[in-house]
């Protein structure tokens, strides 16, 4: 299947990457994910993905390098798996996704990373930093670009991961997306 997008959206710790990987390789497409260039953007300015989060919402260069790099995935004639809350806005001709997931199990996803950049000490601190990065990204991309990234209306396909495997998470969207009409040729 040539030219497939799919944008992954949704709650944080909910599988997103987990799931981008294993459905560009199942459908033979690339990955690009903007959590991993915040990620790498926090850990060179010395800051956690949260401090990022706040930053950003005074210095608007940092979303508008990352909206670039998506924009450019609209017009590009590849297939692409996208891990990025906005993709759904910046790539419309994708079959976009939001996956969520309960904020206690989340938070225990997030700490079994391990992630350099989202240091917790407990899982009610990761539960609470999640619950700020979220409020913080729903308020600055309701100001940026007047969307709301949890109006579910958004989204071609919802999925809650909280109990599902990542491989049927996987298998679950790739159905979806073969029953949406969506993509190459259609």
């Amino acid at each position: 299947m040539p030219n497939i997008k799919i944008s992954l959206a949704g709650d944080l710790g909910s599988g997103k990457s987990t799931v981008g990987r294993l459905l560009a390789e199942k459908l033979g497409a690339e990955m690009y994910s903007t959590g991993t260039i915040q990620r790498e953007i926090a850990t060179k300015m010395g800051m956690t993905t949260l401090e990022l989060n706040k930053y950003s919402e005074t210095h608007p260069e940092i979303d508008n390098m990352i909206d670039d790099g998506l924009r450019a995935l609209n017009e590009r004639e590849i297939s692409v798996v996208i891990d990025s809350r906005m993709a759904w806005h910046f790539v419309p001709s994708s079959f976009s996704v939001y996956m969520s997931a309960d904020p206690k199990i989340a938070a225990a996803r997030i700490m079994n990373a391990g992630r350099e950049s989202e240091p917790f000490a407990s899982e009610e601190e990761a539960v609470r930093s999640i619950s700020e990065r979220r409020k913080s990204e729903q308020a600055r991309y309701m100001q940026l670009y007047g969307v709301d990234i949890k109006d579910l209306r958004n989204y071609d396909f919802v999925i809650d991961t909280s109990a599902i495997p990542p491989e049927t998470v996987a298998a679950r969207i790739i159905e979806a997306y073969g029953k949406s009409g969506k993509g190459a040729g259609k």
